[in-house]
């Protein structure tokens, strides 16, 4: 289990970070979080899609890495294949927390119990003379730009749901088994209405950029077919078939 605490100086003088570490942490995630500053490059790699939350009303911007609950197609023997790497999974062992301290304020969180993390390690937090070293500070301002990514998404989802652009898919999955498997609670953009936006919408929507991560997040689908292609790579069962079925609509888009 994670020990996550706020770092600080005078408790975690001592304290050193592995100068290697990896991502095996997300072993078995399907989907991991990825911020819409992220999408056009993401799209080269993954299908990128809105979840929502089980207890909210709430969406989350997800990358898939895999077709189904359980599986992670883009690590494998702890070797990332992706051409990009979100930010999200990249900070371990660190992570934004509320600061005890400091009501309403964030601060950089560490986990003591990660395998990273210890006073044998390589790699210095704070200097000797208790100033941050530049590995610190490099994972502060990382921690800053993820943080500020995640409240333009956030934004950026909003806008979304507020010109009621979004768009609820199936994805259908046939095994050369015969098995079929059906992925469901997963959201894009519904691009028939983006083309029905008024001239003034489109105008606005230009001038804020957020064309950019739409028609990414539109043509990231086509990524579906790199998730087929690696799951048929690995596995003795192959995937024979997948549509992606935007539900309410009676024409199924094959991949």
């Amino acid at each position: 289990m994670a020990n996550i605490v706020p770092v600080r100086q005078e408790q975690h003088k001592k304290l050193k970070l592995a100068s290697t570490r990896n991502i095996s942490h997300i072993k078995g995630q399907h989907i991991i979080p990825v911020s819409a500053a992220e999408y056009a490059q993401s799209s080269a790699s993954f299908p990128i899609v809105l979840v929502k939350n089980p207890d909210s009303e709430r969406f989350r911007s997800v990358a898939m890495l895999g077709l189904e609950a359980g599986e992670n197609l883009f690590l494998q023997d702890d070797k990332w294949s992706g051409l990009s790497m979100p930010q999200s999974i990249s900070m371990v062992p660190f992570s934004l927390g509320v600061d005890p301290d400091k009501e309403n304020t964030l601060t950089t969180c560490i986990d003591l119990d990660s395998p990273f993390v210890g006073e044998e390690k390589e790699l210095t937090l704070f200097e000797d003379d208790g100033k941050d070293s530049e590995v610190y500070a490099n994972v502060q301002q990382a921690l800053g730009r993820l943080f500020d990514n995640e409240r333009m998404t956030e934004s950026f989802i909003k806008e979304l749901q507020e010109n009621d652009l979004l768009q609820e898919l199936e994805l259908n999955v046939t095994l050369s088994t015969g098995e079929k498997k059906k992925l469901v609670g997963i959201f894009t953009i519904n691009e028939d209405k983006i083309k029905a936006l008024s001239d003034d919408k489109v105008l606005d929507f230009h001038k804020r950029g957020l064309f950019v991560p739409i028609y990414s997040m539109l043509g990231s689908l086509t990524q579906v077919n790199h998730l087929v292609q690696l799951r048929n790579r690995v596995s003795e069962t192959k995937v024979t078939g997948v549509q992606i079925v935007p539900l309410g609509v009676e024409t199924a888009k094959e991949s």
